[in-house]
């Protein structure tokens, strides 16, 4: 696993040093002298981790880190101080900026390793987070990075495990049950293995996501470095500063709720991109490429599958006479008719414009034709509401029916017969159902 880290030192012996340590474990190294070229580096994404100097003239790495964490297009780029300051107070100061980690030199090169390699899974997880969620922005859904920069971390929910607060036995439970937003977890449980809960905790698709901070006495100093290794976000050694633990807390509570708003975005934009934003149904494009698997399983299976085409009666018409927001108001309408007249496991689509298709598996097309009628009375027996309810008018359907006859039978065929038969139903007079036999 190697990655771009960013050293920034004003004193060369410091950065070359650094960058030894690094490159030898295969680390690319790029080195800023001060924090504005620091910050033009960050900018230009040229770096995964930044290895930052507190003590530098202009600009001290407290004000660099504060202002790579008040920038949306940097706010996610892990920040290690490696510095000379070991004061609780200057920790804390660190970690309140945006710092993740706080590391008092001399530096031990194995905790250092272990840290920018935890950072680096954590910042590549994110970097695929955040890829797959920009296509969430082409549809219009806000970028989390501007609310990220402004979350404090409070608030959250947090589950202590300890041997004078609760159960580690029963820990685990309670962490998968309680939608907690950070763990804290003893490494020192009497009769209990606290590594082997932070692993579990990880193991489990519930507690997976949720940040663990770990605990732990300064002679179990290699734990933690294991602790590491195993998915544990970050650690505290005892001694514990109560201000030191707040910041940390709340540093791993926002960084949870910055992830947890990627993932929404990409599993929003993975349902728009499948679903026609003015009904709620299924789009063409969703339609088109599920056909061809249902076609392949009924056909597989020796099962019939029917295919119901429908088109609303002169919409044209509507939109017309009412207007444009009127024919929207009919089209959501008729979704949620549609949605009450079809079984769950059936599958309805907006096909474009009025039209559109449904999908029924394991249906004959005596029984499609059924359903179809009573689709067919549904809309035509109920008049609709536009212009939020002031007017009502008549709506009727025509629908198409067509079944897949044969195991090799090509999909597009069955489909190209619906849209026969509902031509045909438009020209007996439209608001019926016809059949189209192979």
């Amino acid at each position: 696993m190697s990655a771009r880290i960013l050293v920034v030192d004003d004193v060369p012996a410091n950065t070359k040093l650094l960058e030894a340590r690094l490159s030898a474990e295969y680390f690319d190294v790029l080195i800023a002298s001060n924090g504005v070229e620091a910050l033009e580096i960050a900018e230009r994404a040229e770096c995964d981790i930044i290895l930052l100097d507190i003590m530098m003239p202009d600009m001290d790495g407290f004000e660099v880190c504060r202002r790579l964490k008040a920038n949306p297009a940097t706010h996610f780029i892990p920040v290690l101080m490696v510095t000379a300051l070991d004061s609780p107070v200057d920790r804390v100061r660190g970690l309140e900026v945006g710092a993740d980690d706080f590391l008092t030199k001399p530096v031990c090169d194995v905790v250092l390793i272990a840290r920018v390699r935890s950072l680096t899974r954590l910042k590549m997880m994110t970097d695929e987070l955040r890829m797959r969620a920009l296509s969430s922005r082409e549809i219009g859904a806000q970028a989390p990075e501007r609310s990220a920069v402004a979350d404090t971390g409070k608030g959250g929910r947090v589950l202590l495990v300890d041997d004078l607060e609760t159960n580690p036995a029963e820990a685990l439970f309670r962490a998968a049950d309680g939608d907690y937003d950070l763990l804290i977890v003893s490494l020192d449980l009497d009769n209990f293995d606290g590594l082997r809960l932070c692993s579990q905790a990880r193991s489990l698709e519930r507690t997976r996501h949720v940040p663990i901070l770990a605990v732990a006495d300064p002679e179990h100093n290699m734990r933690l470095l294991r602790g590491l290794e195993i998915g544990v976000n970050d650690y505290l050694l005892r001694p514990v500063d109560k201000n030191e633990l707040l910041a940390r807390a709340r540093t791993q509570i926002k960084k949870r709720r910055y992830a947890d708003h990627l993932r929404d975005n990409v599993q929003n934009s993975i349902e728009a991109a499948n679903t026609d934003a003015l009904t709620g149904l299924h789009n063409r494009r969703y339609m088109e490429v599920h056909l061809a698997t249902l076609a392949e399983q009924a056909a597989s299976r020796g099962k019939p599958l029917a295919l119901m085409m429908l088109d609303i009666d002169y919409f044209k018409s509507i939109n017309d006479s009412y207007g444009h927001d009127a024919g929207d108001d009919v089209l959501r309408e008729f979704a949620v008719r549609i949605r009450k007249s079809i079984r769950g496991i059936d599958l309805a689509c907006r096909y474009g414009g009025e039209e559109f298709v449904i999908v029924m598996q394991e249906t004959e097309l005596t029984v499609a034709g059924v359903v179809a009628e009573r689709l067919r009375r549904a809309i035509a027996g109920e008049p609709f509401a536009i212009h939020k309810g002031a007017r009502r008018i008549e709506v009727t359907i025509s629908i198409g029916l067509s079944t897949l006859e044969r195991k090799s039978e090509a999909v597009g065929d069955v489909l190209k017969r619906a849209d026969i038969a509902l031509y045909r139903a438009k020209h007996d007079g439209r608001n019926r159902v016809v059949a189209q036999a192979a």
